[in-house]
């Protein structure tokens, strides 16, 4: 037996209406904060994440999947994707439409992690990105709507972190100072922690490393050296949220690697999906799209999990999606009558209701099983003697009342079955 490959994981259809729901809830609110759908292809020259996640991170250098094509081109299986967003937001010149894009995104990604609870190789993020504004709020509001929807789908645990990573200039000035400090416990340090003291020194703050944890619990802190444009604006992201009645927390550790991220930078984090705890992450990158080659615009944005979300949900037995239901099952009575049950099936498929009929031959105490098992409203016997006297019976599956209709008025069985 072909089973599936080690991290990834087949999404059954009893699984499919929390999938729903939650696509439902993330589509809902992004549409009453204006983000319009994008979708960009699942895969993508390397040389993109490369320099829009940043080579020097754990993505890039151990965790995506990549290959060659038949022309030798490098290709990649989106890790994530905001660097796709940014991408396509350059190449069609979307700045050039309009001041402000707002857009938003459901897919899978996929990265050679291990696999644990809530992770997989191939997995699924929801999120969104909005280029074109420096505007504090623009921040606020991708925090808000993160926790807007997580919290819509009942979880209690919820803590929503904040920090700021300043302007660059001011990032660069605390580096020097974090350098100094590190370079006095360098023999402490992983291994891992020494390589990016000089690559992605910031990212040293990530590790779960316990040497390099007791050497961040007394490292100086970015916050603490913020210029007062950065200061500002955190205030502003701070006060907007508090105005919104969103809980948060600094976290002054919570950091981004790279150059190009600037100001605030968020997570949202649960206490129900074991270590990988963080259910989203965010903030503001205002150098990427000028890396990717646009002109040096500013953007927001973040990306949630939804395997991890929906763990969360799970764990907390946060909500409980509605069942899948079927309008009518049509009965076949007399096996002769299948070819009419077949064409009444299709009649009411195409008036709009959700149809299924018996394709097995079974007896019609084994197709009443079936009917009660996809929950159908209603039954449609199709046989015996009323059928012999021009009619079929429809009974109604929640009170078991039950009318004879001539078996051509197709118009009063769908009107019957549409108002209940």
């Amino acid at each position: 037996m072909i089973k599936a490959v080690t991290g990834t994981k087949d999404i059954l259809p009893i699984e499919i209406p929390r999938w729903n729901y939650l696509e439902e809830i993330v589509k809902k609110i992004f549409s009453q904060f204006n983000y319009r759908e994008i979708r960009t292809p699942i895969f993508e020259l390397t040389q993109l994440f490369a320099r829009g996640i940043g080579e020097a991170t754990d993505i890039v250098s151990k965790e995506m999947y990549t290959f060659l094509d038949r022309s030798g081109d490098s290709l990649t299986l989106r890790p994530e994707l905001t660097a796709s967003v940014v991408r396509a937001f350059v190449e069609h010149s979307l700045d050039k439409k309009q001041g402000l894009n707002k857009l938003f995104y459901v897919g899978p990604m996929f990265r050679q992690e291990r696999p644990q609870a809530g992770r997989f190789r191939q997995f699924h993020q929801f999120g969104a990105e909005a280029l074109g504004s420096h505007d504090p709020l623009l921040d606020a509001e991708m925090i808000i709507m993160a926790y807007d929807i997580i919290a819509k789908l009942g979880l209690k645990k919820l803590v929503v972190k904040i920090n700021s990573l300043g302007v660059p200039s001011a990032r660069e000035e605390y580096k020097t100072v974090l350098r100094d400090y590190l370079n006095q416990h360098l023999d402490k340090l992983s291994e891992e922690s020494k390589k990016r003291l000089e690559l992605n020194i910031l990212r040293i703050f990530d590790s779960k490393d316990e040497r390099d944890k007791s050497v961040m619990k007394a490292a100086p802190l970015l916050i603490d050296y913020l210029d007062s444009e950065s200061i500002d604006h955190f205030e502003k992201v701070k006060s907007a949220l508090q105005n919104a009645s969103v809980p948060f927390q600094v976290d002054a550790t919570l950091v981004r690697g790279l150059d190009y991220y600037t100001h605030t930078t968020f997570e949202v984090v649960s206490g129900s999906v074991g270590s990988q705890s963080a259910l989203c992450g965010g903030g503001r990158y205002n150098g990427l799209v000028k890396e990717l080659g646009g002109p040096d615009l500013p953007g927001v944005g973040f990306a949630a999990g939804m395997e991890r979300i929906l763990l969360a949900c799970e764990n907390e037995n946060s909500f409980k999606a509605e069942e899948e239901k079927t309008d009518v099952f049509i009965i076949t009575i007399d096996k002769t009558l299948q070819g009419f049950s077949f064409q009444t099936a299709l009649a009411l498929r195409r008036s709009d209701l959700i149809v299924e009929t018996d394709y097995l031959s079974r007896s019609v105490k084994a197709q009443m099983r079936e009917a009660n098992r996809l929950n159908s409203k209603f039954v449609l016997f199709v046989g015996g003697d009323e059928f012999v006297n021009g009619e079929v019976v429809l009974k109604n599956m929640s009170n078991s009342e039950q009318k004879n209709i001539s078996k051509g008025n197709l118009e009063e069985i769908v009107k019957l079955i549409k108002v209940n």
